[in-house]
């Protein structure tokens, strides 16, 4: 049995899918089964409830051989502790009380990178303390998604421009979230490893804002230009949007750590590297996307 979190994700979807195509007994924990497709429904078992609830991951972990661990967001959490290593610890004594065997989880590039990185700090600690219960763990680490562009898809569509606290010709990884899925569904198929270890997921090459600029203009066949915001803006944009003072300073102390080149510490290797090109994901998603506003 294998148990996948958020599963009305991007990532949970694109999960259960190749899941339940490989025949693997799927077991999902879910707010509200009605986001779950028809298909997910119907074939995996379903488990009511917040896996950072002790109940629900107890009920969800029981004969369950591995999990695939992500921690939903929450702007508006108190703190980065309570976001990512109070959410996880009820999941931790689960994984030890019901015997489960490896983990999976989405974590972020940056380990043994010096300074503060705000979000990904906080999830390279959940990393230590989900490994700490002694089970066999891959954290999957991560560059920025492409799917993260879906945020902006107003302002893309309408004004053909996207924002970031980037600089415009930085040159650095970015992956989709199909090819995270399908990492994480080859990991938790394979039950022949054990310990602890990274897994890199790249993308094919590295991009720069203005490069992702230009490959939307050619598939979008219209004009898409990036416009470079400092810190000060994009703390005052997530305040806007109601993300907690703590929260907020996570993102932007992550973004000045990607800005600095946390991103590229990760050596690039054919094992690292995963298949969706950028223009590939903006044909498949992006422009059905923008079509349909």
């Amino acid at each position: 049995m294998i148990v996948i979190t958020a599963p009305t994700g991007r990532i949970g979807r694109h999960l259960a899918d190749t899941l339940l195509d490989a025949g693997a007994p799927v077991r999902v924990i879910v707010r509200d089964a009605s986001r779950l497709s028809p298909r997910v429904r119907d074939r995996a078992e379903v488990v009511i409830g917040s896996h950072g609830d002790p109940d629900v991951v107890e009920k969800a972990f029981a004969g369950a051989g591995a999990v695939f661990w992500l921690v939903p967001p929450n702007p508006a959490a108190t703190d980065l502790h309570t976001a990512y290593l109070d959410f996880t610890r009820p999941a931790c004594a689960a994984l030890a009380g019901q015997g489960v065997s490896r983990v999976v989880g989405v974590s972020a590039l940056g380990r043994g990178v010096p300074g503060e990185a705000g979000l990904v700090t906080a999830s390279l600690a959940m990393d230590d303390l989900i490994a700490s219960t002694g089970v066999a763990y891959r954290a999957l680490t991560m560059p920025t998604f492409m799917d993260n562009l879906l945020w902006q898809i107003r302002s893309i569509a309408e004004d053909g421009v996207f924002f970031a606290m980037a600089e415009p010709d930085h040159k650095r990884p970015i992956c989709a979230t199909q090819d995270i899925a399908a990492t994480a569904a080859r990991l938790l198929l394979d039950d022949t490893w054990s310990g602890r270890g990274e897994v890199p997921v790249l993308g094919p090459e590295d991009l720069s804002h203005n490069d992702l600029a230009a490959i939307m203009s050619e598939v979008l066949g219209r004009p898409v230009r990036f416009q470079e915001v400092s810190a000060e803006e994009l703390t005052a944009d997530l305040r806007r949007q109601g993300w907690s003072a703590a929260m907020t300073r996570g993102m932007v102390d992550m973004m000045a750590a990607k800005a600095a080149g946390l991103d590229n510490a990760q050596p690039r290797t054919p094992e690292a590297s995963t298949p969706t090109t950028f223009r590939q994901w903006c044909e498949e998603v992006l422009r059905p996307a923008v079509l349909a506003r």
